[in-house]
C-alpha cells in the first residue's frame, strides 16, 4: 500500500498529525517523532518542515538534501545500521551539514548489523542493538520532551 501512495503526500499527513497532536487538549505541546526505514525519511523531514518539533529519532532513515536539512530545528537522535550502506552512503554529508550549522544531534552506528535491524519479523533483527537503541530513543524523548 505504501508504493502505492505518493511520498509527499504521506508527508503532510503526518505533519497533520503532529498538529492535532501538539494542540489537542492532553497535549502540553511537547511532541517528538520517531521513524523507521521510510518512516526514519518522515522524521528527518518532519524535523526540516516543523520548526517546534521538540525531537526526531530517526532509525535508518534517508537523510534530507542540504538545502533542507540547514533548516532543522529539532534534537536528533540518528540511529544506523553499520551494513546498511545505501542509506550510510548519505550520512558523512549530513552530519558535515548538522555540525556546520550547530544542529543537535547524536548518532549511533550500531556495529556488524544492517536496515531493519529493530524489526523483529525480519531476519535481520538484533536483539541486542535493538534493545540499546530503544533505550537511547526513551532517554532521547525524555530529555527532550519534558
Amino acid at each position: 500500500m505504501q508504493k502505492e501512495r505518493n511520498q509527499q503526500e504521506m508527508l503532510e499527513d503526518f505533519i497533520a498529525a503532529y498538529h492535532y497532536l501538539k494542540n489537542h487538549d492532553n497535549c502540553d505541546g511537547n511532541v517528538g517523532v520517531v521513524g523507521f526505514c521510510f518512516g526514519g525519511w518522515i522524521s528527518n523531514m518532519m524535523a526540516v518542515r516543523l520548526p517546534d518539533l521538540g525531537a526526531a529519532v530517526p532509525y535508518y532513515g534517508r537523510q534530507p538534501e542540504a538545502e533542507d536539512a540547514v533548516k532543522i530545528k529539532a534534537p536528533l537522535l540518528l540511529q544506523y545500521g553499520e551494513l546498511d550502506t545505501r542509506v550510510n552512503a548519505g550520512w558523512p554529508a549530513f552530519e558535515e551539514i548538522l555540525k556546520a550549522n550547530n544542529i543537535e544531534h547524536t548518532a549511533y552506528i550500531y556495529p556488524e548489523v544492517n536496515h531493519g535491524f529493530h524489526n523483529n519479523t525480519t531476519p535481520r533483527y538484533d536483539k541486542a542493538a535493538a534493545t540499546l537503541s530503544w533505550e537511547r530513543t526513551i532517554a532521547f524523548f525524555k530529555k527532550h520532551l519534558k
